[in-house]
């Protein structure tokens, strides 16, 4: 399968006090709001950080949720916080925080779809920055 997707940014002015707009090919985002403010301190619209931190957490859980299904299983819940660090002028790293019903799995099984998952999402392979999990089987 391959497909491209796509999405557009637009800015005016200075780095701190111009401003600027993103918008998704599926119109999810429609020129939301981007600024120094939203990037660096508290604002109204989104920020690269936050939308990369969208994507993975997106992408990561659907993985997850691929693999449990060929090993058998069907979660009950996948609730994924991706945690992007920007330090510097870089991103620095990304922690991944899963907690998962998964009837009838056990913890090794589970970690071991966890961390595949990790490893083999199409956003985690594209980021060079470092990328941990933290990954609780509830309930």
């Amino acid at each position: 399968m391959k497909f491209t997707r796509k999405a557009n940014a637009n800015w005016k002015g200075t780095g701190m006090e111009g401003t600027g707009k993103i918008s998704t090919e599926s119109t999810t985002l429609n020129n939301a709001q981007l600024s120094f403010k939203t990037r660096f301190a508290d604002g109204v619209g989104t920020n690269p950080e936050e939308l990369i931190a969208a994507a993975h957490s997106g992408c990561y859980t659907m993985q997850l949720s691929f693999l449990l299904n060929e090993a058998g299983f069907t979660a009950d819940n996948l609730d994924t916080e991706a945690q992007v660090t920007f330090e510097d002028g870089t991103i620095t790293k990304i922690h991944l925080k899963l907690e998962a019903s998964v009837p009838g799995i056990t913890e090794q099984d589970f970690q071991t779809a966890a961390q595949k998952a990790k490893e083999i999402c199409p956003v985690s392979k594209l980021l060079k920055a470092e990328i941990t999990l933290s990954a609780a089987l509830v309930g």
